[in-house]
């Protein structure tokens, strides 16, 4: 009688066990696609303000050699008030996105870029929120 207990003691998982591992999975999963999804979104924007903050750099280091070339050199768009071109901010900047325009202070800093795609990013170099940062950049 025992041998044949033996024989029939089957090893391996019930279909009710496999389908609470899989429910339990799919919970956890639920609860976890949110969380990635909001840490891709952040992603994006600070590689947006790194590309900006780039562009940035390299459009203010042409204005700055157009304006020591210069003495004509007003605010405005920069592309529409020197021979600088959206290309040379890109090329010096290396960045992927497509500026369209620079836009330059009276006081010869650039203060927003604007994207082919529609994106603004604005710096303002005074730091007004205070947060102890060297100029802040807000994409819209």
């Amino acid at each position: 009688m025992f041998k044949r207990l033996k024989k029939d003691n089957k090893k391996g998982f019930t279909l009710v066990e496999l389908i609470v591992v899989l429910v339990i999975l799919a919970i956890l999963a639920a609860l976890l696609i949110p969380a990635l999804t909001g840490y891709i979104d952040k992603a994006k924007k600070k590689q947006i303000v790194a590309e900006t903050r780039q562009a940035v750099m390299a459009a203010q280091t042409l204005a700055d050699e157009e304006y020591a070339k210069s003495t004509t050199f007003t605010a405005g768009d920069l592309f529409a008030v020197t021979s600088i071109t959206a290309n040379d901010v890109q090329t010096l900047a290396e960045v992927s996105g497509t500026v369209s325009s620079a836009n330059v202070g009276a006081n010869g800093k650039i203060t927003s870029l604007t994207y082919a795609n529609g994106k603004t990013c604005v710096y303002d170099p005074e730091d007004a929120d205070n947060d102890n940062t060297d100029g802040d950049y807000k994409v819209s």
